[in-house]
C-alpha cells in the first residue's frame, strides 16, 4: 500500500517561498512509470494542477505557475519537494501530492492535502 504524507508550513507570508514535501512510502519513486504531483484547491474552487516529477526525474509545470513553481525529489529519502516562489494570497489552498500513473491517466494515491494559507 503505498502512502503519501504532506509536510510543511501552515502560514507563510507574501512574497515569501512556500515549501512543501511529500513523503512517500510503501513503493519508490524511481519506479516506472509513476509521476509524482503536486495539486491544489484553493478555497471554493476546483482543483488545479500544479506539476509533476517522473520516475526519471523528468519535471513538467502548470504554464500559468511554471515561472514560480520548482519541484525536486531527494530518492534517498523517498521524497519529492514543490517550491513556489513570490507567492500571494491567491496561492492560499489545500495542497495535496499523488502518484500518477499513465495505466488510466489519473491518480491511484493521494495525501491527505495540507492547508497552506498565504497571509501577513
Amino acid at each position: 500500500q503505498v502512502q503519501l504524507q504532506e509536510s510543511g508550513p501552515g502560514l507563510v507570508k507574501p512574497s515569501q517561498t512556500l515549501s512543501l514535501t511529500c513523503i512517500v512510502s510503501g513503493g519508490s519513486i524511481t519506479t516506472s512509470d509513476y509521476y509524482w504531483t503536486w495539486i491544489r484547491q484553493p478555497p471554493g474552487k476546483g482543483l488545479e494542477w500544479i506539476g509533476y516529477i517522473s520516475y526519471r526525474g523528468d519535471v513538467y509545470y502548470s504554464s500559468s505557475l511554471k515561472s514560480r513553481s520548482s519541484i525536486s525529489r531527494d530518492t534517498s529519502k523517498n521524497q519529492f519537494t514543490l517550491q513556489l516562489s513570490s507567492v500571494t494570497p491567491e496561492d492560499t489552498a489545500v495542497y495535496y501530492c499523488a502518484r500518477g500513473t499513465p495505466a488510466t491517466a489519473g491518480y491511484d494515491y493521494w495525501g491527505q492535502g495540507t492547508q497552506v494559507t498565504v497571509s501577513s
